[in-house]
């Protein structure tokens, strides 16, 4: 049964973000069909892929030009005039850039003492903290993620001393398969096989 259920969530894995990434890609090319269907003189099936692919080319090699770099920071400084846009647009290309750019997202594994000092969690660590963050704590601090069971993009991001950290000698997969599940699947070494 154990095997079954690493299976289902290994399925879950591959098949959720294929399955999220072919709605946006139709979603986008429908919208396309649907918008160049109303304003063209000329209309034919497949016409909005032509226009997201020729859009894509068209911006992909704008982007080396110093002029789009221009026009994109023209763009942000807009945005940043607008008070609610300015908050939602900086926190999306935060996350964004972090998710992207870190390659250390969700690798260390760790234990922290959550909710209480009693009992503890499995997290992860995340970026370092900033300096306002570092120079109000007493003492070394360690920003950790602890995702929730089930739901992976709910959790509490905690401020962990980091004498109270625990590391695990675990896969960040099967810490994720552990929290995914409730912890139905058990966290195992690096070293062992599947």
């Amino acid at each position: 049964m154990n095997r079954i259920s690493k299976y289902f969530i290994n399925g879950l894995i591959v098949i959720v973000p294929i399955a999220i990434t072919a709605f946006v890609v139709v979603q986008i090319f429908s919208l396309a069909e649907d918008l160049l269907g109303k304003h063209m003189p000329v209309h034919f099936p497949g016409i909005g892929i032509i226009a997201v692919v020729i859009l894509l080319i068209v911006t992909g090699w704008l982007s080396s030009y110093w002029i789009l770099k221009r026009l994109l920071e023209f763009g942000e400084r807009l945005l940043d005039s607008i008070p609610i846009v300015k908050f939602i647009y900086k926190s999306i290309k935060q996350l964004s850039t972090a998710v992207f750019e870190s390659q250390h997202l969700f690798k260390q594994a760790v234990l922290v003492p959550y909710p209480h000092p009693g009992a503890k969690s499995i997290g992860f660590i995340m970026s370092e903290l900033s300096e306002p963050l570092a120079e109000a704590l007493d003492e070394e601090h360690v920003c950790v993620y602890v995702p929730m069971s089930f739901n992976l993009t709910n959790g509490f991001n905690i401020l962990v001393p980091k004498k109270d950290i625990i590391a695990l000698d675990i896969t960040s997969e099967s810490a994720l398969q552990y929290i995914f599940t409730a912890g139905t699947i058990m966290p195992v070494r690096h070293d062992v096989q599947k």
